[in-house]
């Protein structure tokens, strides 16, 4: 490899692209022809040369909490609609506007993300709020997805007690709202596999009551701006907005 391009690998891997992610991205925008498995080599080499470019390799693993008696500890939502009457289209994927919904709860139950991500091109936002109650997160999600709201039709959400505001959502961005069936998290597998990918920055036992929505617009921009295999090693943003461009055109 030349050191130009060693470089060039080196800033993706610090902006926390996956070597399989840089080798397409190289391939596709470069002309450029290198293995996922020799920039794996790259990495290893420079950690044990004392380097630090294997931090930035993305560790995935989520513990799932156990259920008391099997009984479950989500409350009631008053007029919810099940997923079962959602749209068909919305399984498909073939129009932009279907989002997942979903709060990442920080250490001690210490405030919480409130994490929002596109079906199809997998854009994701993101907010820090001091609490998970209904009204937090309820101000937090039509905070987020105003900007959007042409390109809001569905949201999908789980049974947490978070989303009883989820009338005045609906009414707000005009979109309406479904909730997936109790302990059904594949029902919403984008947003789960989305939250693995928010842990990478705020781990485990983060408070995030000591969060800045600074440092989380960070991450999800790094997220958004990532190439995607699922997208045919496109980015999240530029997919969203050349969608939002087509709509306003």
């Amino acid at each position: 490899m030349t050191k130009e391009l060693i470089l060039t690998i080196e800033t993706k891997i610090r902006l926390d692209w996956s070597p399989e992610q840089i080798s397409n991205w190289l391939l596709k925008d470069e002309a450029t022809l290198i293995s996922h498995e020799s920039i794996y080599i790259h990495i290893w080499k420079d950690k044990r040369a004392g380097g630090y470019l294997y931090t930035h390799l993305r560790r995935v693993g989520k513990k799932y909490d156990k259920r008391r008696n099997g009984k479950s500890t989500r409350g009631h939502i008053k007029n919810r609609i099940s997923i079962d009457d959602r749209p068909s289209i919305v399984d498909l994927k073939s129009r932009v506007g279907d989002w997942e919904i979903d709060t990442i709860i920080g250490k001690g139950h210490s405030g919480a993300l409130v994490t929002i991500v596109e079906r199809k091109t997998k854009f994701t936002v993101a907010a820090q709020v001091k609490s998970k109650s209904t009204k937090d997160v309820t101000a937090a999600t039509i905070r987020l997805l105003e900007p959007y709201k042409d390109l809001v039709h569905t949201i999908t959400a789980d049974n947490g007690k978070e989303f009883s505001g989820h009338e005045e959502i609906s009414k707000a961005l005009n979109a309406e709202i479904y909730f997936a069936h109790p302990y059904s998290s594949w029902e919403r597998g984008l947003n789960e596999n989305t939250n693995g990918l928010i842990r990478q920055y705020f781990p485990k036992f983060t408070d995030f009551k000591t969060v800045k929505q600074q440092e989380v617009d960070c991450a999800i921009k790094k997220i958004n701006t990532r190439p995607r295999k699922i997208l045919n090693y496109e980015t999240p943003y530029d997919l969203m907005h050349e969608y939002q461009a087509a709509f306003a055109a």
